[in-house]
C-alpha cells in the first residue's frame, strides 16, 4: 500500500502544500508534482549535479534525496537564484564567459557555484575543483572555473551588476 502524505515545503521563499509519498525524490516533487522544471534530472544516482538545489543553502543533489528530508527545510532552485528580475552574479558571469555549450548541466552548476560562493567569497583554483563536481558532458569546466573567478569579484563589486531578466 502505497502511503501518501501532505507535505510542507518552503521552496524560493513560497509555502507548499503536496501530497506525495515521502520517499518521492525531492526532484520530482520539483518537476512534476510543481511543475518547477528548472532543476534537471541527469543520472538518478546524485553522480552529476544537474538536480542541484540548495536546502538551508547547502548544495544539494535531490534526485535521490527523499521529499520528508527537505520538510521544514528552505529550498531554493534555480527559479530562486536573482532579486526579483535580476541576474546574480554568478548568472552574469556564466554569461560574460558564455558557459553553457548544451545547457542542460547549468541549472545545477549554478547553484553549486552559489553555494560555494556563499561558503567562499574569494575561492583558488583548487577550491573550485573541489566544489564543483558537476558533471558537464560538454566539458567547459575552464569556463566553469573562470565564470565563478568573475562572479566572486562580481560580488565584492555590486556595481558591477548590471542585466535584468
Amino acid at each position: 500500500m502505497i502511503k501518501i502524505l501532505q507535505m510542507n515545503l518552503k521552496i524560493n521563499g513560497k509555502d507548499y502544500n503536496v501530497d506525495v509519498e515521502p520517499g518521492m525524490p525531492l526532484l520530482w516533487v520539483l518537476r512534476d508534482v510543481l511543475d518547477m522544471t528548472g532543476t534537471k534530472y541527469g543520472c538518478g544516482v546524485s553522480s552529476c549535479g544537474a538536480c542541484t538545489v540548495h536546502i538551508d543553502g547547502i548544495a544539494t543533489r535531490t534526485c535521490t534525496l527523499p521529499v520528508a528530508n527537505a520538510e521544514g527545510k528552505e529550498i531554493t532552485t534555480i527559479e530562486g537564484i536573482g532579486l526579483a528580475g535580476e541576474y546574480s552574479a554568478v548568472q552574469l558571469a556564466w554569461i560574460e564567459h558564455q558557459v553553457p555549450q548544451c545547457g542542460y548541466c547549468q541549472s545545477g552548476m549554478i547553484m553549486a557555484a552559489e553555494s560555494l560562493l556563499d561558503e567562499i567569497p574569494d575561492p583558488t583554483d583548487e577550491d573550485i575543483n573541489n566544489a564543483i563536481t558537476n558533471i558537464c558532458r560538454c566539458g567547459t569546466y575552464n569556463r566553469v572555473r573562470e565564470a565563478i573567478k568573475t562572479a566572486a569579484q562580481k560580488r565584492k563589486d555590486p556595481g558591477t551588476l548590471l542585466g535584468a531578466l
